[in-house]
């Protein structure tokens, strides 16, 4: 086994557990709603991007959903799952109607966006994108709508895949002239913005914990979320972005957090041993689930695979590799939940 991967186990559940009570002491008994925490597909998995081969529609995506026991999917915010100029009201209520008759929640939809540029007529054309997406989300029949401050983007290869480096280094050329605080305060302006065209369609906002612009993590985006002050906007918190924490500091954070947290993104590359499943990287899925029955969560914790896949033979794993780990993840994840359920009772 690999140093970085690790394993599921009873043995691992309690060891977290341990560290996480401790440093909450007696808030783990404090009064709180009960939590419910759905497991759901982020369409990007199989977006067709980072394996060999092509993308799912988002049918197939939907009936993957069901086969590997999710609950719901998210919708990628772009071609070719989800871009507002491909779903007009009817292919929604398509997708919809179809999501139901697989019992399948379509629970939220993805922004791809950029609210930091320094050229206005850049920012005004990622709100009018925005605006599409928050008409397609109440569309699709889902209340949340996952967003950024800044999104450099990816680029997409001629011979397959795609890298982050180049949108990452043409976004950083952008801002070179500019000061942290004023890429801030034009991020803070077109969300502010987004947050009242949000409310105007029934659609919560949801801010993601990711760089660029966030730098110190969901520090950084709760900040952004209370300067903002919308009853439109909350977050969605990924443990993975929040390299410093250990599950004792990510256990506080989700609670630090609250009832402000509405969606939370886990993901990582999966295998299974006679032992249980292992999980390559710095998941602390075990700290987040337990702080979000700290807060009485009521959402979903969704799988994402959205990162360069392994090279095998000099080829990029293709399709089964996608299935293997969406698969994987789900049993893992409801492993977490059974297990957090557990622990967290013989903590109150």
């Amino acid at each position: 086994m690999n140093d970085d991967r690790d394993r599921v186990s009873r043995r691992r559940f309690v060891g977290t557990a341990a560290l996480t009570a401790g440093a909450l002491g007696s808030l783990a008994s404090a009064a709180r709603p009960p939590a419910e925490v759905k497991i759901g597909l982020y369409s990007i998995t199989y977006g067709g991007v980072w394996y060999r081969g092509d993308a799912l529609t988002v049918e197939q995506v939907i009936e993957r959903a069901k086969k590997f026991g999710y609950q719901g999917v998210e919708i990628d915010g772009k071609r070719p799952h989800g871009n507002p100029l491909d779903m007009p009201h009817a292919r929604c209520r398509q997708i919809r109607n179809f999501a139901g008759d697989q019992g399948i929640e379509i629970y939220a939809v993805s922004g791809n966006n950029d609210f930091s540029s320094p050229i206005p007529e850049h920012r005004e054309a990622q709100l009018v994108y925005a605006r599409e997406l928050m008409r397609m989300t109440a569309d699709l029949g889902a209340k949340v709508m996952r967003v950024f401050l800044a999104w450099p983007g990816v680029t997409l290869l001629p011979q397959g895949g795609g890298r982050y480096d180049i949108a990452q280094g043409v976004w950083k050329a952008e801002h070179k002239d500019f000061s942290e605080q004023q890429t801030w305060d034009w991020c803070r302006e077109s969300l502010d913005e987004a947050a009242k065209l949000a409310g105007d369609f029934g659609v919560t906002l949801a801010l993601q914990n990711h760089p660029p612009v966030i730098n110190k993590g969901y520090i950084d985006a709760l900040r952004m979320v209370r300067e903002v002050a919308s009853p439109h906007l909350k977050m969605c918190f990924d443990a993975r972005l929040e390299h410093t924490l250990d599950e004792a500091a990510v256990r506080n954070a989700v609670n630090e957090i609250g009832a402000l947290q509405i969606l939370w993104h886990y993901g990582g590359e999966y295998d299974r041993d006679p032992d249980g499943i292992t999980v390559k990287g710095d998941e602390k899925a075990m700290a987040e689930m337990l702080g979000l029955f700290d807060i009485g969560y009521n959402g979903y914790a969704g799988f994402e695979l959205c990162h360069p896949l392994p090279v095998i033979n000099g080829q990029t794993v293709g399709l089964e590799f996608a299935d293997k780990n969406a698969q994987l993840a789900a049993e893992y994840m409801r492993g977490v939940l059974v297990e957090a359920k557990k622990l967290h009772a013989s903590q109150s």
